[in-house]
């Protein structure tokens, strides 16, 4: 009898030794050779990504035996440990996330069928639990020896981030190449974290070279300076991967889990006593620049906000900070750019983020200071009138609470689009240097006084006294206020008081919409 024991035991521990070497040989990838390169380019492996992302021990890993089962083109009896990626839960400060992070060390990522299986299962995972998903992409693209079976799996994984949408946060970190196909599944998450060494597009420059004759490098055509500045695609540009995480954590840190709950609130900043600084930040003179970050970081709590898409469109500012503990999402007019016009990008970014923030219960606190939407022809021809409508629309559709503080002027359509009170705006304050009219009083001058001014002896004369009779009778927010479109004009060094205490009334809001699938936005 015992002799049976001591065989079943043994018997035990050779299966265990088999497992454990098992485990450690996919833990090593493509191999050490191809994770000490990976590192010596400045890359982490794709394992130490996740380690860096999650909180130490809590990461429990799905599919590491996974295997692919392709047998054409030299793929039959070839190993692709855990098929090039790595997949599980885990948590984030304690709150519980799944993730996928490709390994280039395996056929340079690439994704066959099996990967993206992997990949959609684990987000499915992320639906089912209300936790977000973040993907880590490092590869090269589809794997071709795998033909349509690799492009289907592409498409399992866009028709997952579709159903994740609006109800988990999505948010991808390209941390290598992300070409072709795959480049669509980031383009499908909410945020997008593109590091300096990464490149990203749908057509390389070879066969571009080879199709239209142009001539650009790869860091020309994907990298994140072309992405941020020029087509508006990525959100945050990291330095290196280690950045990246770190920015991941931080947005995280913002967001609720799913649509179905609040934001996490911490312990903010319980100082809301007047801040002098506020009344010199902003010039009375309409015409004069500044940098609205400045008024924010003097509003929000502990100077601390998270600025999205900061070298894209920066005529207009969003991004996350917190008042009093509570996440907000801020859109703010940056006169320092354009004088914080709104055309055709701004438009676009800010109703994006708006619809954003609405779908995860994230409140709306904007900035206004607009002379209006961009004129001319490049943007009548680009769309303006459709991009701008964007804003009317995400700011109209958004039912979390929406609050916005009138700084200086604001003028015809884009003072409804920065959500005015017509808009659903909760709360509308106004600083004593608001303008609220149609156009400033320069123009409306020359129209309301047209004749006055052409029969005058002394047209310059007339003209200045008829601009300023015009200021005194719109220009200023009193107008607003007595038709209840301004609920309050409140001093400068007081707006943090005052923004602070609406969202905590506002806090238990409720807004019924019309029964109906969803609405039209005009895209």
């Amino acid at each position: 009898m015992e002799t049976l024991e001591k065989s079943a035991t043994n018997s035990m521990q050779a299966k265990v030794e088999q497992l454990q070497k098992r485990r450690e040989q996919v833990m090593l990838g493509g191999g050490a050779d191809k994770l000490e390169k990976q590192r010596q380019q400045g890359k982490m492996t794709a394992r130490e990504r996740v380690e860096a992302l999650v909180d130490a021990g809590s990461f429990d890993e799905s599919g590491l035996f996974a295997e692919h089962r392709s047998t054409l083109f030299g793929m039959e009896g070839k190993s692709m440990p855990a098929d090039g990626v790595v997949t599980g839960a885990a948590t984030v400060n304690g709150r519980l996330i799944h993730l996928a992070s490709q390994d280039f060390t395996v056929a340079g990522g690439s994704a066959g069928e099996v990967h993206s299986i992997k990949v959609a299962e684990i987000m499915s995972q992320a639906l089912k639990t209300g936790s977000p998903f973040v993907f880590i992409n490092d590869s090269g693209g589809a794997r071709v020896q795998e033909g349509i079976d690799s492009l289907s799996g592409y498409g399992k994984v866009f028709y997952t981030n579709v159903m994740l949408s609006g109800a988990v946060p999505q948010v991808s970190l390209i941390c290598g190449p992300c070409a072709g196909g795959a480049a669509y599944s980031p383009a499908l998450t909410d945020f997008i974290i593109q590091t300096r060494q990464a490149q990203m597009f749908i057509t390389g420059p070879q066969v571009i070279k080879q199709v239209t004759g142009e001539v650009v490098t790869a860091e020309q055509l994907g990298g994140p300076e072309a992405h941020m500045v020029r087509s508006g695609v990525i959100h945050f540009v990291a330095e290196d991967d280690h950045h990246a995480v770190a920015l991941c954590q931080k947005l995280l840190s913002f967001l609720p889990n799913n649509n179905l709950e609040d934001p996490p609130q911490v312990e903010g900043d319980p100082n809301v006593d007047a801040n002098l600084a506020l009344e010199d930040m902003v010039p009375v003179d309409g015409k004069k620049g500044y940098d609205v970050r400045q008024v924010i970081l003097a509003v929000v709590d502990f100077g601390d906000f998270l600025e999205v898409q900061s070298g894209y469109a920066p005529n207009i500012v969003v991004g996350f900070a917190r008042l009093n503990g509570r996440s907000v999402g801020v859109i703010a007019n940056q006169p320092a750019a354009h004088a914080g016009v709104l055309d055709i990008n701004a438009s676009g970014k800010a109703a994006r983020f708006i619809r954003f923030c609405n779908a995860f219960n994230v409140p709306l606190l904007t900035f206004a200071d607009v002379p209006g939407f961009m004129p001319g022809v490049e943007q009548e021809y680009g769309g303006i009138i459709r991009h701008g409508a964007k804003m009317l629309f995400a700011y109209s559709a958004a039912t979390v609470p929406k609050i916005t503080v009138i700084l200086r002027k604001c003028y015809g359509g884009a003072y409804l689009a920065m959500c005015s009170k017509d808009l659903g705006a909760d709360r509308v304050f106004a600083w004593p240097t608001a303008e609220v009219a149609v156009m400033g009083a320069e123009g409306a001058a020359e129209i309301v006084f047209r004749k006055e001014i052409q029969e005058a002896a002394n047209k310059a004369e007339k003209r200045k006294e008829m601009i300023a009779r015009y200021r005194d009778a719109f220009s200023n927010p009193y107008v607003a206020a007595g038709r209840r479109l301004v609920d309050a004009v409140i001093e400068p060094a007081l707006t943090r008081r005052h923004i602070a205490q609406a969202l905590e009334y506002l806090h238990t809001k409720r807004e019924l919409r019309p029964p109906k699938k969803h609405g039209l936005i005009p895209l």
